[in-house]
């Protein structure tokens, strides 16, 4: 079985983030979106909260599996017999750093990482640049699934 899994922090999941699921799926017999845990950065939603929105909104990819880990990314592969890294790559500058991520990875544990080249409608989008402009009441809807749109806007409201 060729399994992959695509790792991210996903606050919150985006269009983007969902057209590398859907090519990764067409590619992988399984592909599991693992949501990594980061203390150092400041989430908008638990763990719990962006596993729950990812199942949701990849429940139309039947080979798609949403699962979470804290530590090394090799660690989580090797735990779960994962011979593929996939990662999205939207400008060079994802490139210079997904590279070095890439090679000690492959360093560590033997575990490939396979670059996609993000579709260019997606190419500037960044959850960290939705949330901001929906903190300023900027319109994000085409940049989210509906689900999580309405739960970014909730999320904001209730920070407020």
């Amino acid at each position: 079985m060729r399994r992959a899994v695509y790792p991210g922090s996903y606050d919150p999941v985006t269009n983007g983030h969902l057209d590398v699921v859907a090519r990764a799926s067409k590619l992988f017999d399984e592909v599991i979106v693992a949501v990594m845990v980061n203390k150092n950065k400041q989430t908008l939603f638990t763990v719990e909260e962006r596993m729950d929105m990812l199942r949701e909104v990849t429940e139309q990819w039947p080979n798609v599996r949403i699962d979470s880990w804290h530590g090394l990314l090799v660690d989580y592969c090797k735990a779960n017999d994962i011979a593929s890294i996939v990662k999205g790559l939207r400008a060079v500058s994802d490139f210079d750093y997904e590279l070095q991520m890439a090679q000690m990875n492959q360093q560590l544990s033997g575990v490939e990482t396979l670059f996609m080249a993000a579709n260019p409608l997606y190419s500037f989008l960044a959850s960290s640049l939705v949330k901001e402009v929906a903190t300023y009441g900027g319109d994000v809807s085409s940049l989210l699934p509906p689900l999580v749109e309405r739960r970014v806007v909730q999320r904001l409201a209730e920070r407020a």
